[in-house]
C-alpha cells in the first residue's frame, strides 16, 4: 500500500516512480520473490517508470546487486573516522541497556567498541565485523515530513550509534538506501511512519557522504480491528496472499483510501 501511495505522490508532483527491491536480508529474499513482487504490484494496478519488470532486467534496481556502491560508502565513512568496528550482538547491547525502547528498536549503543575519536580502522574490509556510525552527542536533528510537518530528535538520545555494515558481510539497510537514493537521484522517499527514526540515522550518512538528501513523506499505518500495524507477526496478510484468496483490487483500494 506504501508503493501506491508513491505512485499518488509521484502523479500529483509530476515525478517518475522508482521501484527498488530490497532484498539485503538473505534469510528473508529468495530470487523467485522477485518476479512475485513485480507480478503481485500489477495485479493491485500499480506501474512505474523505473525498476524491475515481469520481463525485465533487475540488476540496476537490485540491492543484492549493487554491493560495489555501498562499498564506496563504507569506505569513505571509514576514512573519515565516522564508523568503527564492533563486536556486540544485538543481545549484548539489550543486556546492557537502561533505558526503555520501542519493541522494534535497539536500545541506545552504550559505547562498549568506541574507539578514540578520530581513528582510522586499519581494516581493508568490512567483511567479520559489525560497522557502527558514531553519532554526535546531544545534537538535535530536524527534517520537514511532507506530510507529517518538522520532525525533531535528539542524537545519542533518541538514537544511537547504528549498524551500517553487518558482520556477515552485507551491507545494513541505512547505508544502502542512502547509497541508492543518491545514485538514482531520488528526490522524495514514501514510506511508513514506522520508519522516521531511521530518517534521522539516514541523514546523518547523507551529511557524512557529502549528499543532498531527499525529502520524506512517511505515510499513515495500515492497522487492523484492534489498531495494530498489519504484521507478519500478527497474522496479516501479504499482497499474494489476498490476491490468491480472491480479493478485489478496487475493494482494496477504497478501503485504503477510507483508512
Amino acid at each position: 500500500m506504501t508503493f501506491w501511495r508513491a505512485q499518488e505522490r509521484a502523479d500529483q508532483n509530476g515525478g517518475r516512480l522508482v521501484l527498488r527491491i530490497e532484498d539485503l536480508d538473505r534469510d528473508r529474499c529468495a530470487a523467485e520473490f522477485r518476479d512475485a513482487i513485480v507480478e503481485d504490484l500489477h495485479w493491485f494496478g500499480l506501474r512505474w517508470d523505473e525498476g524491475p519488470d515481469i520481463s525485465g532486467a533487475f540488476a540496476a534496481y537490485v540491492q543484492s546487486e549493487r554491493r560495489e556502491i555501498y562499498l564506496l560508502a563504507w569506505k569513505k565513512l571509514r576514512d573519515a573516522a565516522l564508523i568503527y568496528p564492533c563486536t556486540c550482538s544485538r543481545r549484548d547491547v539489550l543486556q546492557s541497556a537502561s533505558a526503555p525502547h520501542h519493541e522494534n528498536e535497539e536500545p541506545v549503543y552504550p559505547g562498549t567498541c568506541w574507539p578514540e575519536s578520530g581513528t582510522i580502522s586499519d581494516l581493508d574490509s568490512p567483511s567479520g565485523h559489525n560497522w557502527r556510525f558514531r553519532v554526535p552527542d546531544a545534537e538535535t536533528l530536524q527534517f520537514v515530513d511532507q506530510r507529517l510537518g518538522t520532525q525533531l530528535a535528539i542524537a545519542g538520545v533518541d538514537f544511537g550509534d547504528f549498524i551500517i555494515w553487518r558482520k556477515d558481510d552485507v551491507p545494513a539497510y541505512q547505508l544502502a538506501v542512502v547509497a541508492d537514493d543518491a545514485a538514482m537521484q531520488i528526490s522524495e522517499v514514501v514510506r511508513g511512519a514506522d520508519l522516521l527514526l531511521s530518517t534521522f540515522r539516514q541523514s546523518l550518512i547523507y551529511r557524512a557522504l557529502g549528499l543532498r538528501a531527499p525529502r520524506f513523506y512517511h505515510t499513515k499505518l495500515i492497522t487492523d480491528s484492534l489498531g495494530r500495524r498489519l504484521a507478519k507477526r500478527h497474522d496479516s496478510l501479504s499482497l499474494r496472499e489476498l490476491r490468491e484468496s480472491g480479493a478485489d483490487p478496487e475493494e482494496l483500494r477504497a478501503r485504503y483510501r477510507s483508512s
